[in-house]
């Protein structure tokens, strides 16, 4: 077998690579030899591996493609299964076959710096819009216009309305407040502690009530149904004003 030469940028996809395969060996691009086919398929990646090239996941399912049909051709009650799908890979090369001859085709017609035979002439520009637009359309543009010149205004007061309104509850502040509902009964219900709250009040007096219970001035039940103060002198609500 000819030991293949090859680039790892010579090949625009796996079936650029069979193309090249199928005119090295002189296949029939027309019934196509899957066994042959797919020897020099995996030839190809082999070598890639060994060189340690990285081989893109297009290449290996083309290479799982190919073993496919050819495992489906040992076996008698796929044949037709097997014609179908070589018949697809097939047209597919036929296709990309003519693809690229076209492509060359345009190529050669295309050479601009060999069938330019004079300098470029200077143009006179021409500014003037000579198009006629129906009414609907001109209104539609000017009220498109007139929007994206809207919107980059500055937004009214009433857009902040909904946050300058909120009330700033401070974690300090709810500290105060469970100290004082607190100290006068020494206890109270868990959940009544929270009621009537705004999202900022319910948020300020839950981390209120882990500073509390950390530094030991209350503490929940196992139940998590009421709440107990823990009386001592330092403890007092009057004493708690230096509080941090």
């Amino acid at each position: 077998m000819e030991t293949l030469r090859f680039r790892l940028d010579g090949f625009e996809g796996p079936l650029d690579l069979m193309l090249h395969l199928i005119q090295r060996h002189k296949l029939d691009i027309y019934d196509v030899e899957i066994t042959r086919l797919l020897d020099q398929y995996l030839d190809f990646i082999e070598q890639m591996q060994a060189a340690d090239l990285e081989i893109a996941s297009e290449f290996l399912a083309m290479a799982a493609r190919l073993v496919y049909i050819k495992t489906m051709s040992l076996l008698p009650q796929h044949e037709e299964e097997t014609a179908e799908l070589k018949r697809e890979l097939e047209g597919q090369l036929l296709e990309y076959h003519l693809c690229k001859l076209v492509a060359q085709v345009l190529r050669e017609r295309c050479r601009f710096e060999e069938s330019f035979s004079r300098k470029p002439q200077k143009l006179e520009k021409d500014c003037s819009y000579r198009l006629t637009h129906p009414k609907e359309q001109l209104r539609e543009a000017y009220l498109a216009a007139v929007g994206k010149a809207k919107r980059k205004l500055p937004p009214p007061r009433t857009a902040f309305n909904g946050i300058v309104s909120r009330r700033i509850v401070t974690v300090e502040s709810r500290i105060f407040y469970l100290l004082d509902a607190l100290y006068r009964t020494g206890e109270a219900d868990y959940q009544a502690l929270f009621l009537g709250q705004e999202r900022s009040e319910l948020v300020a007096t839950f981390l209120a009530m882990l500073e509390l219970v950390k530094s030991g001035r209350i503490r929940v039940s196992d139940d998590q149904r009421r709440v107990y103060f823990n009386r001592g002198p330092e403890n007092s609500p009057q004493e708690s004003t230096s509080w941090k």
